[in-house]
């Protein structure tokens, strides 16, 4: 039977290697293979006045030293687990895009070499959380072991699924699970120009609260030693879980969903945590 694999995209910068370390724990939290991939770009325009193949045999040469640090960061920060490297000669994106198909998770840094300095997100990451055909992660932040795990739950049929891999990871990890949910009450006209979140709603958040503890019920059960804050705010989910994750060490999203998270990876509010978080983030869309 073949291992699963997680997969991880490295250029050799910090944020780079911040993914390989973290993968490499989660590989072997899974009990799964690593692939450590580095993808590297060279245009014949470029080399058409060099000798031979030299522009190419140096970018080969500098990709196997990038996988090769990488791979020995990954043993000794998970030292039992399989460890596989690839060099592959194209863009990042697409390739590592092809090479995720299968893999239980793909995990890419916050921002590579290219782009621009004050960029929070870079265009890899974009498209890997966008566009990746399995779980990914977006390692930005603290990538430590202290905090919570962080779910973002709204009222759509992805909820489950978020739960189900929260409750999981939180699990693995022997960490206690904050679910967030953000809703926006229903105003009085006379309290038009009152924030949402500065308005007491009781019945409301009750009504809220109870739905969301039906929701919990079956995996409370299915997971009774995770311990579980549920939190019910006002504020805008961007806002509630970029603020949870300042104390978290990952943040559970869908990759589309209704209401306050409605469009988590293609709308404001997940650009907004994509960029902004201050731990790991994990989109978990279904393989």
């Amino acid at each position: 039977m073949r291992t699963p694999s997680v997969v991880v995209g490295t250029d050799g910068t910090a944020c780079g290697t911040a993914a390989v370390e973290w993968a490499a724990r989660e590989a072997g939290r899974r009990q799964a293979s690593l692939r450590i991939a580095h993808a590297f770009d060279w245009d014949w325009n470029e080399s058409r006045f060099t000798v031979g193949t030299d522009y190419v045999d140096v970018a080969q040469a500098v990709a196997e030293a990038t996988v090769s640090a990488a791979r020995a960061r990954a043993r000794a920060v998970a030292p039992g687990i399989e460890i596989a490297t690839s060099t592959l000669i194209g863009r990042a994106a697409p390739r590592l895009l092809e090479i995720a198909r299968g893999a239980v998770m793909l995990v890419v840094g916050n921002r590579g070499r290219g782009g621009f300095a004050g960029l929070l997100l870079g265009s890899v990451g974009q498209r890997m959380a966008s566009e990746a055909p399995c779980p990914v992660v977006i390692v930005r932040g603290r990538a430590g072991p202290d905090g919570p795990v962080v779910a973002g739950v709204d009222d759509s049929p992805a909820a489950e699924h978020v739960l189900g891999v929260a409750f999981e990871a939180a699990a693995a990890r022997g960490a206690a699970l904050t679910v967030v949910r953000s809703y926006l009450p229903v105003i009085p006209l006379w309290l038009a120009n009152v924030r949402p979140a500065d308005v007491d709603t009781p019945s409301e958040d009750a009504a809220e609260r109870a739905a969301l503890d039906e929701l919990l019920a079956p995996w409370a059960a299915k997971f009774p030693r995770v311990g579980v804050e549920v939190v019910v705010t006002h504020e805008s989910a961007a806002a509630a879980l970029v603020a949870a994750s300042a104390t978290g060490q990952l943040v559970v999203v869908g990759s589309h969903g209704r209401g306050p998270l409605s469009g988590a990876l293609l709308g404001s509010a997940g650009q907004q945590l994509l960029h902004h978080a201050e731990c790991p983030v994990l989109i978990a869309r279904e393989r």
